[in-house]
């Protein structure tokens, strides 16, 4: 009997792994090849999947409202507000964002309209319609949130004007909106909810409430562009109800040159600081709000900084300052360059004769400038510096373009920077 456990072959073996490891690379190259062929979309989750199917009209950048600017007595609880906006392209199909995000308790909203605005607090009373959330005509906003209505079917004109009227229940005593407005606002202290409801005798206020944006439905409208920045983006020294601001200016540009389906989403706050201080929240702090969850944003222009040079005591806080803006400037580009966003710079605009300047202040802004124009990390640059100043004296602003401060423009000097901005970069 032979005990001897029969000799395996192996070569039969050998064989068989070089089959079986031949068989799995080919599998592998193969994947692989499809890979680079049809290349996985990434999973349409939160802020891209709101950016594939909607795309910014109007905006503008929530703040807490000081004190000095809150709505005159008994303020938002049981009134109807009426405030008026300017979009910049139109659509068939949008929907209303509202804030509470600085709130000290709910916000109550029972009703809100929406009508073409006829001048001042009158409407076409033909075209209102009513939003709805969530199926129902009114809404409990809470304590440090945001919400959007469901999608309403309105033809929305480009650059048109729009009347918004929203009936509050309770409101908190801290409100979150945007006083730079320019625009006049319209309260009654009763809850009203039809635009019938006469505002002739209404309360005037020159400050938005609550709202925070309006949003159309991909189509006819394709993509947007943010303008970030301070006082003179959020537009001091434009006219009053003249929709005028220099991102207006490049709204009706655009529209004129045939890119129809952009929307324009002013994201300035006057006094807005870039690192520290100011009003509202830092630049910084509110980039990703303010810019990168906005919908549909294909383009970015920041054009932020002055309010931070403004504040510094001497010659090396003030470089300290720009080697910090040049900073936040890169990470700004970064995060909006990972999300597809061109970034576009736009140049600190001169302050000499203004209660900002000081010559070391003017140097660290010409540092920054000359990095804006020279680093190559922008995808274009918009030189406004070169757009307002004094060719007799570059460190002035001209004197027929500024509002009297020697800091902010006048209304001709927003016009010069809104057609300094070339449609073109938003073909």
């Amino acid at each position: 009997m032979n005990d001897q456990t029969p000799p395996v072959n192996k070569a039969k073996k050998n064989t068989s792994r070089h089959a079986i490891l031949t068989v799995r690379c080919t599998c592998f190259f193969l994947l692989l090849t499809l890979a680079k062929a049809f290349p996985q979309a990434p999973v349409p989750t939160g802020l891209i999947a709101q950016k594939s199917d909607w795309i910014g009209t109007w905006g503008t950048a929530r703040q807490l409202v000081e004190p000095a600017n809150i709505p005159p007595a008994p303020g938002l609880s049981n009134s109807t507000l009426r405030q008026i906006v300017c979009v910049s392209a139109g659509g068939k199909k949008l929907r209303l964002k509202f804030s509470n995000e600085f709130g000290n308790a709910a916000l109550s909203i029972k009703s809100v309209q929406i009508a073409a605005s006829t001048g001042g607090y009158l409407t076409d009373n033909k075209t209102e319609k009513a939003f709805t959330f969530n199926g129902k005509p009114g809404i409990d906003i809470q304590q440090g949130e945001e919400t959007i209505s469901d999608p309403l079917k309105f033809d929305l004109k480009p650059r048109a004007e729009i009347a918004i009227t929203i009936t509050f229940g309770t409101t908190p005593t801290a409100l979150t909106g945007h006083p730079g407005s320019r625009t006049t606002s319209y309260l009654l202290n009763t809850e009203h909810a039809s635009n019938d409801a006469d505002f002739s005798t209404a309360a005037k206020i020159d400050h938005w409430y609550v709202i925070t944006g309006i949003e159309v439905e991909k189509g006819s409208s394709t993509a947007s562009v943010v303008v970030f920045g301070d006082s003179i983006t959020d537009g001091r020294g434009s006219g009053t109800n003249k929709q005028n601001r220099w991102p207006d200016i490049l709204a009706m540009n655009l529209q004129a040159s045939g890119n129809k389906s952009i929307g324009v989403l002013n994201m300035g706050i006057g006094g807005n600081a870039v690192l520290k201080g100011g009003l509202g929240p830092t630049g910084l702090k509110r980039f990703e709000h303010d810019v990168l969850k906005q919908a549909g944003v294909r383009w970015l222009i920041i054009f932020e900084g002055v309010n931070d040079l403004g504040g510094t005591r001497d010659s090396l806080a003030a470089f300290q300052v720009a080697d910090g803006l040049i900073a936040a400037y890169d990470k700004m580009i970064t995060e909006a360059h990972a999300q597809g966003i061109k970034v576009y710079g736009a140049t600190i605009t001169p302050f000499k004769k203004s209660f900002y300047y000081r010559s070391y202040r003017d140097s660290a802004r010409n540092k920054i400038n000359e990095w804006i124009r020279s680093s190559g990390h922008f995808d274009a640059i918009i030189d406004f510096d070169k757009v307002l100043r004094d060719p007799q004296d570059t460190a002035t602003l001209l004197s027929t373009a500024q509002s009297g401060d020697y800091l902010h423009p006048n209304e001709l000097g927003y016009k010069l920077l809104g057609e300094a901005v070339n449609p073109g970069l938003f073909k």
